[in-house]
């Protein structure tokens, strides 16, 4: 009798076992489901939120958005525009103009090559790569930190300013931040469960085949992963010299291809700045600028909530601090300065500021309706209003390019170098100039067009036309430029068929208003 009770008392609690054992299986079930759909939720919601970024942003950054892109793309396909000094020097690579190449030819193939659709696909790519980066960004820090810090590192994340500005843009500096943001999530940083060896150095690789001055992000952060590994020689031998190598095969022979001939684009990189220091050509600023300005304006409102969260994870996330600091440091001694050179470390400092707000009680409510505001303000201004006629004045242009007009239209842009886009946004053979200003590289009394030109606006516009038979149909200028031509225009039948709005805060040679004038 009491063999059967214990038999029975051990089959009572096996049964106990098994219940137990199927009630965590429904459990783990349902948060893996619950996940899942909280994942899904947020890749809709991050696709919606960047195509509307995307669609909100018409407003002109820099040049090399569109010269280092689109222009390039543009030719490539059907084989005219304009291309710039540093792609017949052999400067740039061709890997990043063939991703928007490609989807170019698809449209040309299928006879759906609008202008419309040239400008606006490939930002919708640039936007999906985007929200895709932004989904899988979410998901690594809710590995690390949990639900609620990745939350608000998320909120953070989507509502900076300078991400909306830029994001979707079809800059190297934007596909560079996106491959950063992405390699990141793989890197073995502390408390990582997704990390990765081959894939973040792929994505590292893909970035610096972009853009080669991304090495300066990621070099720290290499150098931890080398110090941190156990099996050092197989890290070299297996993943830095393969991912490196092949990367670097790839990209040779594709810009082989294009540029028809042997070239290697990074010792051409190295070779200008440093033999030449072509870079300082465009501009120099102090020392302390991105300590002053830049690193200030492109964090924004998050400052605060920045400096909070590294006083709270300062030794958990000390290589990411070593990182933002070695880049601000590194782009600090070189003279020529951008806001978008350090575009690539945000994501990194979003982590601090989703820390700090999921730390703050009594001030969190205060703190998230100050960046949403004062964001929100800064997005739209920048997006809608700001340097938005130097695009404004390529749609108006396009009017031209009708049956019968291109054959006789003639634009000249007197303004400041690369202030528009190209033929990308008019997509017509019609003829188009602009004052050229390629750097100095060693000629005997070299003077750049363009300063030639604003040395003496009017003995250059006598000289470059002595002839009325050779004068453009159509000038396009700042309007600060008018009066100083006023006479050229007067005597030569010009009249200003349009005023476009192009800034608020006119600066230099860059006017408010954009005026066409048309020679009748």
């Amino acid at each position: 009798m009491e063999k059967i009770r214990a038999r029975l008392k051990f089959g009572d609690q096996g049964e106990k076992v098994k219940l137990r054992r199927r009630k965590s299986q429904l459990y783990t079930r349902k948060d893996e489901s619950a996940l899942s759909d909280g994942v899904l939720r947020v890749a809709v919601f991050s696709v919606v939120f960047r195509l509307i970024n995307c669609f909100l942003v018409q407003t002109n950054f820099v040049p090399d958005e569109y010269w280092q892109s689109l222009e390039v793309s543009h030719h490539m396909v059907f084989n005219y525009g304009y291309l710039t000094w540093e792609w017949k020097a052999g400067l740039r690579g061709y890997t990043y103009p063939l991703l928007f190449a490609v989807i170019f030819k698809t449209l040309h193939l299928i006879n759906c090559d609008s202008v419309h659709l040239l400008i606006w696909l490939p930002r919708i790519f640039q936007s999906l790569l985007a929200a895709f980066a932004d989904v899988k960004f979410f998901s690594f820090v809710r590995s690390l930190e949990g639900r609620d810090t990745a939350t608000w590192t998320f909120f953070c994340h989507l509502c900076s300013w300078f991400s909306w500005y830029c994001c979707t843009r079809t800059l190297t500096n934007s596909m560079e931040t996106t491959l950063t943001c992405l390699a990141l999530i793989y890197f073995p940083l502390p408390g990582s469960k997704t990390h990765c060896s081959k894939t973040y150095l792929t994505l590292v690789a893909l970035a610096v085949i972009i853009r080669p001055t991304a090495l300066i992000v990621w070099f720290p952060l290499l150098l931890y992963h080398f110090w941190q590994e156990d099996d050092k020689l197989r890290l070299i031998t297996h993943n830095f010299i393969p991912v490196g190598a092949l990367a670097l095969v790839i990209s040779t022979a594709i810009d082989c291809i294009f540029y028809k001939k042997w070239t290697l684009v990074q010792f051409n990189f190295l070779k200008f700045n440093i033999f030449y220091s072509v870079a300082d050509f465009y501009g120099s600023h102090p020392w302390h600028w991105y300590l002053t300005q830049g690193f200030p304006v492109v964090i924004g409102p998050h400052l605060p909530l920045f400096l909070h969260g590294c006083s709270l994870a300062f030794r958990r996330y000390a290589i990411l601090l070593v990182a933002i600091a070695w880049t601000l440091f590194i782009y600090s001694l070189l003279p020529h300065k951008e806001f978008r050179f350090i575009y690539p470390v945000l994501p990194f400092c979003m982590i601090f500021c989703g820390l700090s707000l999921a730390n703050l009680k009594v001030w969190r409510r205060a703190a998230v309706s100050v960046l949403l505001v004062s964001n929100l303000a800064a997005a739209l201004y920048t997006g809608l209003v700001h340097q938005r006629g130097t695009l404004d004045v390529m749609t108006h242009l396009h009017t031209l390019c009708d049956a019968s007009r291109p054959q006789t239209t003639d634009v000249l842009f007197l303004m400041p170098c690369h202030s528009t886009p190209f033929y990308s946004h008019v997509h017509c053979p019609m003829k188009m100039r602009f004052l050229e200003c390629p750097p100095d590289l060693g000629q005997d009394g070299y003077v750049e067009e363009a300063a030639r030109f604003y040395s003496d606006p009017l003995i250059w516009l006598r000289t470059s036309f002595p002839y009325k038979s050779s004068l453009p149909s159509h000038l396009v200028l700042f309007n600060v430029l008018e009066k100083e031509i006023s006479v050229f225009l007067q005597a030569n039948n010009f009249s200003r068929t349009a005023e476009i709005f192009h800034t608020h805060f006119p600066e230099g040679r860059v006017g408010g208003s954009i005026f066409i004038y048309e020679r009748h």
